[in-house]
């Protein structure tokens, strides 16, 4: 809780705080979409090496934020609560001393951890005036257009399935490590069969999670990568729908997998849509 304490605004040259000024748009980003982010996925698209750098900079903004909100004298939200643990989907503990101040957020449950951090997020989805707030800080908003790969991603001409994909498929069904799942996990399915009539790759599923996969080969061009990410979106709805229909937990996720790496232009896209997706599965394996 100390670096929230005593990261200075965003105004000034110090690394961390020209850091900030790169980043809170990127949260605004993330706020308009409804969609939070991880430390280690933002590091990347800020090109920060150590997720742990990150620390400061998210001070950084929350002091900005909070001065804002004295001047406006109304509550501009604490929007670096975007910024989450992807194991604990929780923001870091600094994050405590600006939601809960007199109490310490590490000794509270994960629960009501959990339920303070949420009630948050819902008020930075539904805020109004991220982009006043950019303005006030005279820092540029980004201009997230991707017409272009999307337009690309939707002339899909079809054909039968490549070695290369089947190939990996396989590889990733009989190895559910690959997705972050326990060695013990059972051989995912492939070609799973949803309600709607779509296949998913690979399949897994766990007492907590549905896990639908999308692989992608070393073959497949930037318009068929986008396409994964789409497809992803998906994947998760449906399987979400099928869990409401069951009277299950909505608990659902999707996951693309690449055999490459995801193309630094579309990494804001799936930021932006908050797709999980690992790369270089051969070099991990």
């Amino acid at each position: 809780m100390d670096t929230a304490k005593i990261a200075a605004p965003i105004s000034g040259d110090k690394l961390y705080q020209t850091r900030a000024r790169k980043v809170l748009p990127i949260l605004v980003r993330q706020a308009e979409a409804g969609t939070t982010i991880y430390y280690s996925t933002l590091a990347e698209e800020i090109g920060i090496p150590n997720p742990r750098n990150l620390n400061y900079v998210l001070g950084s903004i929350g002091t900005t934020i909070e001065n804002l909100s004295k001047a406006w004298k109304n509550k501009v939200p604490p929007i670096q609560c975007l910024v989450v643990n992807r194991n604990t989907r929780l923001p870091g503990e600094g994050i405590g001393w600006f939601l809960v101040k007199k109490d310490d957020f590490s000794s509270l449950s994960k629960k009501k951890q959990r339920d303070i951090v949420e009630a948050e997020l819902q008020h930075i989805f539904s805020y109004g005036q991220w982009q006043e707030v950019l303005s006030a800080l005279s820092i540029e908003p980004i201009k997230s257009d991707f017409s272009a790969q999307v337009r690309k991603a939707s002339s899909f001409g079809g054909g039968g399935e490549s070695d290369e994909h089947k190939r990996l498929k396989e590889y990733v069904s009989k190895n559910p490590a690959t997705v972050g799942l326990s060695a013990h996990t059972e051989d995912g399915q492939t070609e799973f069969q949803l309600s709607s009539g779509d296949s998913i790759d690979v399949y897994f599923q766990n007492k907590k999670y549905w896990i639908g996969v999308e692989v992608k080969s070393s073959i497949s061009n930037d318009a068929d990568l986008t396409r994964g990410l789409f497809q992803c979106i998906k994947y998760r709805a449906v399987m979400e729908a099928m869990q409401l229909s069951l009277g299950l937990p909505q608990n659902a996720r999707s996951i693309l997998v690449l055999e490459g790496k995801l193309p630094s232009g579309l990494v804001p896209l799936k930021n932006m849509l908050g797709i999980e997706v690992v790369e270089k599965v051969y070099e991990k394996g």
